[in-house]
C-alpha cells in the first residue's frame, strides 16, 4: 500500500515540475536535469558504446526535455517519459550514423580505465576489467532491439512495466525481448572465450 502513496507522490511533483517549468520557472528544469541527467547519460553511453557521443546525445535529449517538459501531463513517471524520449533519440540519430560500433574498451577512451571498481588488488581489478571489456564488447554486438531491452532492464533497473512503457510495447515483449537478448549476449560471451 505505501508504494501506490509513494507513486502518486512522485507523479504529482513530476506533473508540478512540467506546471513550474511551463509557467517559466528554471529551476523546475534544473531539478529535472539533476534527477534524470546521469541515467540519461549512461542510458546514451551503453546504446552508443561512445562516451563523447553519449554527452551529445545527453544535451540533445534534453533539449527535447526542455522544449517538451511543459507538455507532460502524468501519464507515466517523468522518469519513464524522458527514458522514452532519450530512447527515441538515440534510436534516430543512431540509425543515421551506422558506424561500426566502438567497443566500451578502447585502450585510447580514457573511459575504459574507469569501468573496473580501483578498490580491489590488481588481479581483482585485471580481472574484473577484462570481464567488463567482454560485456561491453558483446553488449554491443547485441541487435539494437535487444541492446535496449536488456540494457533498461539489467543496467538501468527499470521494471518490466516502465520499459514495455519506454519502448511502447506490451510486458510480454519486453520479457521476450530481455530473455533472449541474454541468451545472445551469454552466447557472444561465450563466442569470445572460445577465440
Amino acid at each position: 500500500m505505501q508504494a501506490v502513496a509513494v507513486g502518486s507522490e512522485t507523479r504529482e511533483h513530476d506533473r508540478e515540475l512540467a506546471e513550474l517549468h511551463r509557467l517559466g520557472d528554471r529551476d523546475a528544469f534544473a531539478e529535472v536535469y539533476r534527477e534524470h541527467a546521469e541515467a540519461v547519460y549512461n542510458l546514451a553511453l551503453r546504446l552508443s558504446g561512445d562516451p563523447f557521443d553519449a554527452a551529445d546525445l545527453t544535451q540533445e535529449v534534453f533539449l527535447r526535455v526542455f522544449r517538451h517538459l511543459g507538455g507532460f501531463r502524468g501519464g507515466s513517471s517523468l522518469r519513464t517519459w524522458i527514458y522514452r524520449v532519450a530512447l527515441n533519440h538515440c534510436r534516430s540519430r543512431l540509425a543515421r550514423r551506422r558506424p561500426p560500433a566502438r567497443s566500451l574498451d578502447d585502450p585510447d577512451e580514457p573511459a575504459a580505465c574507469e569501468l573496473a571498481d580501483p578498490s580491489p588488488g590488481p588481479e581483482a581489478t585485471a580481472l574484473a576489467e577484462d570481464a567488463a571489456r567482454r560485456v561491453a564488447a558483446a553488449l554491443a554486438r547485441l541487435p539494437l532491439v535487444f541492446r535496449e531491452a536488456v540494457v533498461l532492464r539489467d543496467l538501468e533497473g527499470l521494471a518490466y512495466e516502465e520499459i514495455a512503457d519506454v519502448l511502447g510495447t506490451r510486458v510480454g515483449t519486453v520479457r521476450s525481448r530481455i530473455a533472449r537478448g541474454r541468451d545472445r549476449l551469454r552466447r557472444e560471451i561465450e563466442k569470445e572465450d572460445v577465440s
